[in-house]
């Protein structure tokens, strides 16, 4: 058997990798809903491909995109791939 200090500190490690993860998960959900409220502000309704296609890109994504859509002339503007 495993002494009860490596067992306790490979479950404390488990449970901040697990508390990392939330956290991130938690971030990306927060800016996505962000950026929703401002696409639909801004252009109306978003179908229902936009709403998927933000709820499955990363982080760094939806930043990039929200920083577009403060200015963009138009929803497409936002997606645009440079």
């Amino acid at each position: 058997m495993f002494p009860d200090n490596i067992i306790a500190t490979a479950e404390k490690r488990g449970e901040a990798r697990g508390e990392a993860r939330g956290e991130a998960r938690g971030e990306v959900k927060g800016e996505a809903a962000a950026l929703v409220r401002l696409l639909t502000h801004r252009f109306g309704e978003l179908a229902p491909d936009i709403q998927v296609r933000i709820e499955q890109a990363e982080l760094t994504t939806i930043i990039a995109w929200f920083e577009r859509a403060i200015d963009a002339p138009d929803l497409e503007a936002v997606f645009r791939v440079d």
